[in-house]
């Protein structure tokens, strides 16, 4: 029987380092949280909304996230597939205890440059 399996992923988290540049501007440090067990699926073109991407060009996953992760995909960027994605749009998330599987979020990602 096969289990479903998914991916490491890197979450790239940033902290303030309570210092300031030349510009007066924080200074961010930016540290890979490895999060095991993702399942990544593409987002069918049908549900990738061209608002803000003139182009049409534009690749976006989605990412189901294990129970029980606590890290904040707000904003965030990831890494896999050898790129570097940013979440768009808010968390969805489901009730733990009514969720069959061993996934409860789901975010969006698209490729970031």
């Amino acid at each position: 029987m096969l289990k479903i399996k998914g991916i490491d992923i890197e979450l790239i988290v940033s902290t303030d380092s309570g210092e300031t540049d030349e510009f007066n501007r924080p200074v961010v440090t930016e540290t890979l949280e490895t999060i095991s067990n993702v399942l990544v699926s593409p987002v069918s073109s049908n549900d990738v909304t061209n608002g803000t991407n003139l182009s049409g060009d534009i690749t976006q996953y989605q990412l189901a996230i294990p129970k029980g992760d606590t890290h904040d995909f707000k904003n965030a960027k990831v890494k896999f597939f050898d790129k570097t994605w940013r979440v768009v749009g808010d968390v969805q998330m489901g009730i733990e205890d009514m969720i069959p599987l061993n996934w409860n979020k789901k975010v969006t990602v698209e490729a970031y440059e």
